[in-house]
Formats: structure tokens, C-alpha cells, sequence
């Protein structure tokens, strides 16, 4: 993460990515257990190398985006709620985005969607909002 400050500013930014996976894989109102293995693979392989941020636990910040997307599974909220929710985040805090955490997000984003079964029609409609919003 670009400029990431302290515990607070990277768990933030964590749960509004994990935000953003909830409603791409909510997307058309059934998260499957496929989505949330793609998921949690890809914040092994990928996120948890973003930065060196520890939570008091000492447990890496980015599995924040897990927890937060387990929660939300859960409690199941609207999916466009969820989106809006990251959208606002992301135009409140530019400065974390570059081009590759934003080239991660696709990725992430586009490997959650294409984990069961290809792409539905609702989760190419929520890519194409996303898609609109990291250019």
C-alpha cells in the first residue's frame, strides 16, 4: 500500500478492499465457497506482500481484507452497498492507489468472479464498475 502510515490507516484500507471482494462475489447474491478459496489464496499470494504492517497480534493487516469479507458473508448487506462503501473510500484516500495495488485489485476482483463457474451477468456488470473506477 502506498504510503501506508500506521496500524490504523492499513486496517482501514484492508476492510474496504475487503469491501470491494464481498460485492464482486455477492454480486449476484450467492457468495460461493469457490469465490472465498480464490480469495483467500490470492491474499496469500499477493496481499500479505503489500507491506510490513502488524496488527497487536502480530498478525499481518491484509488479512483484514479476509475478515471483513467473512463478516459481511455473514450478515450478507446489499452488494452495491458494499461497492459504494469501497467507491467512497477510494475517492476520500487517492494517495493509497497506484497502478499496481490497482492492477492487483483487478486481478483479485477478476479471479473472485471467474472461480465458479465463469463470469454471471450481475458480477460482469459489477466488473465493468470497477473496471470504470481504477482508470
Amino acid at each position: 500500500m502506498k504510503n501506508s502510515v500506521n496500524l490504523q490507516t492499513a486496517e482501514t484500507f484492508y476492510q474496504n478492499l475487503g469491501k470491494l471482494f464481498y460485492a464482486i462475489a455477492a454480486a449476484d447474491k450467492v457468495v460461493r465457497a469457490e469465490e472465498v478459496a480464490a480469495l483467500k489464496e490470492i491474499v496469500e499470494k499477493e496481499w500479505l506482500k503489500i507491506d510490513e504492517i502488524n496488527d497487536e497480534f502480530g498478525t499481518d493487516t491484509a488479512y483484514q481484507i479476509e475478515i471483513i469479507f467473512d463478516w459481511l458473508d455473514e450478515n450478507q448487506p446489499d452488494a452495491e452497498e458494499a461497492f459504494n462503501d469501497f467507491k467512497e473510500y477510494r475517492r476520500d484516500h487517492q494517495n493509497f492507489f497506484d497502478p499496481d495495488i490497482d492492477k492487483l485489485i483487478w486481478k483479485t476482483a477478476d479471479t473472485i468472479a471467474a472461480s465458479f463457474a465463469g463470469k454471471n451477468k450481475a458480477e460482469v456488470i459489477m466488473l465493468s464498475k470497477l473496471k470504470a473506477l481504477l482508470q
